[in-house]
């Protein structure tokens, strides 16, 4: 008969190991969820606490070069991203219906793996964002929104390329790589530029280009509920409300920074 820590630790190798997908399993911090669960960790710990901390008594960095070769990157990478997913799924051969994850080991389904893969790196990269908020001390846009969003993203492309590496929810990859060109190319822009925060629009419309792309996910997602092409319903269950929860957070804070009267453009 097991013991309650054998029944654990069974239960922790049956989710970790053997529901994992096999050919993503060896790949740099997608096996055990100990190192991303200690990135989230020390990136929520120095943006709250030890960051600030920290900069008390320090003036804030000059780090405009580095911010540009960051904002060059980020934009290269999930340029690549958004082009893989059109050329290895969401053009012509992914269902926008329901579309299930192929697992065997043909040279596209292991190219989508590796792009699930790198789409997680990004999002791991994407955590920069914040840590350069503090050393710029610019602690009023580190807001629950941001630091929620950001940590998030991390866990839920860990779970898909861990589980899921391709089918119906690369869809959010496809989406969301093609905002955040577009993101990047803006605070690219404010760099080399500070005069653009004053005058360019598109920081108010990529705020609505990021509410649309929830409210496309989520009702992508739904689409699980009422369907069955062997993608696992219980991501619609997670997809829907997060997406729903989140365009809630990107509407109010849409509504505060350009409701009523206020001139932002």
């Amino acid at each position: 008969m097991e013991t309650p820590m054998e029944r654990i630790y069974n239960l922790y190798n049956y989710i970790i190991c053997d529901m994992a997908d096999p050919r993503t399993m060896e790949w740099p911090l997608v096996g055990s969820p100990w190192p991303v669960m200690s990135i989230v960790f020390l990136y929520l710990y120095f943006v709250n606490s030890l960051g600030p901390r920290l900069m008390r008594d320090v003036q804030p960095f000059r780090i405009e070069r580095i911010m540009i070769a960051y904002n060059a990157f980020q934009i290269a990478v999930n340029l690549y991203i958004f082009y893989k997913c059109t050329q290895l799924g969401w053009v012509d051969k992914y269902s926008w219906l329901c579309e299930p994850v192929d697992f065997s080991d043909a040279p596209d389904a292991l190219e989508v793996a590796s792009i699930c893969w790198l789409y997680f790196i990004v999002k791991v990269t994407d955590l920069l964002d914040t840590v350069f908020f503090v050393l710029r001390k610019k602690y009023n846009q580190i807001t629950f929104l941001h630091v929620y969003h950001h940590a998030a993203m991390v866990f839920g492309t860990w779970i898909a390329s861990k589980y899921l590496p391709g089918g119906h929810g690369t869809f959010v990859g496809f989406l969301n790589t093609f905002v955040h060109v577009i993101m990047y190319s803006y605070y690219l822009m404010t760099i080399i530029n500070p005069e653009y925060k004053k005058s360019i629009w598109w920081k108010k419309h990529i705020t609505q280009l990021q509410m649309t792309q929830f409210l496309m996910i989520t009702v992508h997602a739904a689409q699980l509920l009422f369907r069955d092409c062997g993608y696992p319903q219980w991501v619609g269950y997670v997809v829907v409300p997060q997406n729903a929860f989140m365009f809630v957070l990107f509407y109010d804070f849409y509504r505060k920074a350009y409701g009523g009267d206020k001139k932002n453009v």
